[in-house]
């Protein structure tokens, strides 16, 4: 056992989902990666944020109050000169020892809350890859309450200055991945969220914000070649070719199968023909010329060296640097998802009604950016054009945000990465929510217990729909629009979702949130039976099972009974307890490998409570018959091993090996040791192979990230002295350092 002080080795990491929501994960035991930590996934507690010890002596002697500003008319076009910018040497993160992580410096803000029921807004173009790198500790300085009015040259010295969070000076993490993989889809870019702009909780977060805004895809390079119409050639406008060139690079893809991708692809690109135009169908129409096209581009950029990749490499993040950064309070922080989603055709998941539709560009005019009252406005980075409005509301933290093109009543907005302070700080209040839980757990057990026979359907039907919840960790549920996916949570159940099975067993088949198919049947306490009997009755199959209750409503009634209790607190809860029990019951001992397979046994029933899945990898039959393949290898050479053991006994020579070839005359001391040591790897090889098998199906990453409290990770990894990189990758070892001081005796 090791104290909270002792150095842990980084070794290589296991893949893990960056996707905020319970999206399938392509984790991977045994495989090296890192997850997209971007801050536009987070889902933000809405407890209020105690002031650090660091902030307060930073603001002291600061007597300006911030209240909250009106937003600016000032929509000042860009101006010509190009010296508004962030020029900042990015260095590699320095992870510390578990004791020294917690001292980092935290900003005193608080995140407004943000759901995490969004859509996946694939672009069409590839997607650039981000490395995550963070930046090591610098000189804090008293940035003054105003600023010149030179605002290009203010930024500039400002950022030379300024105290870099989330790292400490020594470094016991010895040896670290040097490129970041990620994982998830569309992780670069924002997530849709239905929070409005204004929700925050009226609560100052921040004094003084800087930032360069948002960074915007190319403008389109017309390649000019023709689609074919009836089989002759068609001349297109660049904006029709772009989006002819969207649909014809999706040709391998599952949606050219979906009738209503290419339905919706038709309506919108129709409209950018116009009515007399020469294409009259979608199906006289022939892309093959711009996929081959296509296909042609992808190889040069396979053909590229490695000196070009770099080069193209270099470019492009010197391009994106200064939008990297912002200064908050006059501490560095990195932002999370600065770039704006390029356009592309929508793919949604699952049976989405919107799939195929156009996702315009967005232009600054349809982007509000949230910044200092003092602080020098982002310079909009497309001549001619300018923001939408700018505000300086410090009760909020998101930087920018525009409305979703597909959906405008769904938003998507900018914020700060989730290894931030401040990210952190909403990290830790969300899980010490979920602790509080258990001090009220009994009493709210004991009264839906008490209710699911009242007299009162509405107050029968929360009973029932809060005991759903906790038992099975269902999602609240939200009302969806007609044009929005057919999916469900607790709340929304449909009468044909629930069928019940004598005495006391509930069937429940629906599609959940990203249209992951929930399936499961359950024993029930009898009343809930009875119950759900009663609420289906004379009620035709696409009813609503729960006719009286709605997310809001539930939602109301569990803050009643416990101070910010909301129904993903009890997944946070339940998923939390669940993993710290099954791991102070389940570790026996053993060498590390065995320890981790007991986390991940752990992890796994975590991920199967909450409807966690992923489909099966396509290489994992390979995969597997490899690792049968070393098995058998090994199997042959202990054989040959115990031969040769036995003749060394009786003084014998050893025989030749399978190839011909002579061996070493071995004394049978060593021959037990080389037994031993082949047992060894064997079994190693036989568990890996029933781990990744159990696995092939669970997402372990989504729990890890988002419901699981790392405190208990990081005390159980030093307890059982396993190194704490072996479950947390880089990025997740940056998102959670506040949680790296935990006592090893911690639990949830």
């Amino acid at each position: 056992m090791y104290n909270k002080a002792t150095p842990i080795v980084v070794k290589k990491s296991y893949d893990d989902s960056n996707d905020d929501g319970d999206m399938p994960s392509s984790a991977k035991l045994f495989r090296n990666s890192n997850a997209q930590a971007s801050c536009g996934n987070y889902d933000d507690s809405d407890v209020k944020k105690p002031i650090s010890k660091v902030q307060k002596e930073r603001q002291n002697g600061s007597s300006a109050s911030n209240k909250h500003e009106k937003p600016s008319t000032l929509l000042a076009k860009r101006p010509i000169d190009n010296n508004n910018s962030m020029h900042t040497s990015v260095k590699k993160l320095k992870v510390s020892d578990p004791a020294a992580l917690i001292k980092t410096k935290q900003v005193s803000m608080k995140c407004e809350p943000k759901v995490d029921d969004d859509d996946d807004d694939i672009p069409i173009s590839q997607r650039i890859k981000k490395s995550l790198t963070s930046a090591d500790k610098s000189s804090s300085i008293n940035r003054k309450s105003s600023m010149s009015a030179d605002k290009s040259s203010s930024i500039k010295n400002s950022l030379t200055k300024v105290t870099k969070v989330n790292n400490t000076g020594k470094t016991s993490f010895k040896k670290q991945p040097k490129k970041l993989k990620k994982s998830g889809k569309g992780s670069d870019y924002s997530k849709s969220t239905k929070i409005l702009p204004s929700s925050g909780d009226g609560q100052k977060k921040w004094t003084t914000l800087v930032h360069n805004g948002v960074i915007f895809p190319p403008p389109y390079q017309p390649h000019g070649v023709k689609i074919l119409y009836k089989g002759k050639p068609v001349d297109l406008t660049p904006e029709q070719e772009e989006v002819a060139t969207m649909y014809a690079v999706m040709r391998d893809t599952e949606y050219m199968q979906k009738d209503k991708f290419k339905e919706n692809f038709w309506n919108d690109w129709r409209k950018l023909l116009g009515r007399n135009h020469v294409i009259h169908n979608l199906k006289d129409c022939d892309f093959t010329p711009i996929y081959d096209w296509y296909q042609s581009e992808k190889e040069k950029k396979k053909q590229m060296t490695t000196e070009e990749k770099k080069a193209q490499k270099e470019e492009k993040t010197k391009q994106e640097e200064k939008y990297m950064w912002a200064i908050v309070d006059g501490v560095k922080e990195k932002v999370g998802n600065f770039r704006v989603e390029p356009p592309g055709l929508f793919r949604g998941r699952g049976e989405h009604p919107k799939m195929g539709k156009l996702k315009r560009r967005i232009r600054p005019s349809d982007i509000v950016i949230n910044i200092g009252k003092d602080a020098p406005i982002p310079e909009c980075p497309i001549l001619g054009e300018r923001w939408k409005e700018i505000r300086h509301d410090n009760t909020v933290t998101w930087l920018a945000y525009w409305s979703d093109p597909i959906n405008p009543k769904l938003f998507k907005y900018v914020f700060l990465a989730a290894s931030s302070s401040l990210k952190g700080q909403s990290d830790k209040e969300k899980y010490e929510k979920a602790r509080m839980l258990k001090d009220y757990i009994a009493n709210i057990r004991a009264a839906y217990t008490k209710d699911f026979t009242n007299k009162e359907i509405a107050k029968q039907q929360i009973a029932v729909a809060t005991y759903l919840i906790d038992k099975l960790a269902l999602r609240a549920g939200n009302e969806k629009d007609d044009d929005e996916a057919d999916t469900v949570g607790c709340c929304t159940l449909k009468v044909e979702n629930v069928t019940r099975e004598a005495p006391n067993k509930l069937k429940f088949n629906f599609l959940g949130k990203d249209s992951i198919k929930y399936e499961n049947t359950v024993e029930v306490e009898l009343p809930v039976y009875n119950a759900i009997l009663k609420f289906q009755k004379e009620k035709r199959p696409g009813d609503d099972l729960f006719d009286m209750l709605d997310t809001s409503k539930l939602n109301a009634h569990l803050k009643e009974l416990m101070p910010g209790l909301t129904a993903k607190v009890f997944r946070t809860f339940n998923a939390s307890i669940t993993v710290d029990d099954m791991l102070n019951k389940g570790t026996k001992g053993g060498d590390v490998g065995e320890k981790i397979v007991v986390y991940q046994s752990a992890n796994k029933q975590v991920a199967i409570i909450c409807n966690h899945q992923r489909s099966v990898s396509k290489s994992h039959s390979t995969q597997m018959s490899r690792l049968t393949e070393k098995i058998d290898e090994l199997k042959a050479v202990l054989k040959e091993l115990k031969t040769d053991l036995d003749r060394a006994k009786k003084g014998k020579s050893p025989l030749k090996s399978s190839d011909g070839k002579a061996k070493r005359n071995l004394n049978p001391e060593a021959l037990e040791k080389k037994i031993s040591q082949t047992n060894a790897k064997i079994e190693k090889m036989q568990r890996d192979m029933k781990t990744k098998d159990d696995l092939k199906t669970v997402a372990l990453g989504t729990s890890k990230i988002n419901y699981l409290d790392p405190r208990i990770t990081v005390s159980w990894c030093k307890r059982h002295e396993v190194p704490i990189e072996k479950i947390f990758n880089k990025s997740l070892l940056a998102k959670f350092s506040w949680a790296m001081d935990v006592d090893p005796d911690f639990r949830f």
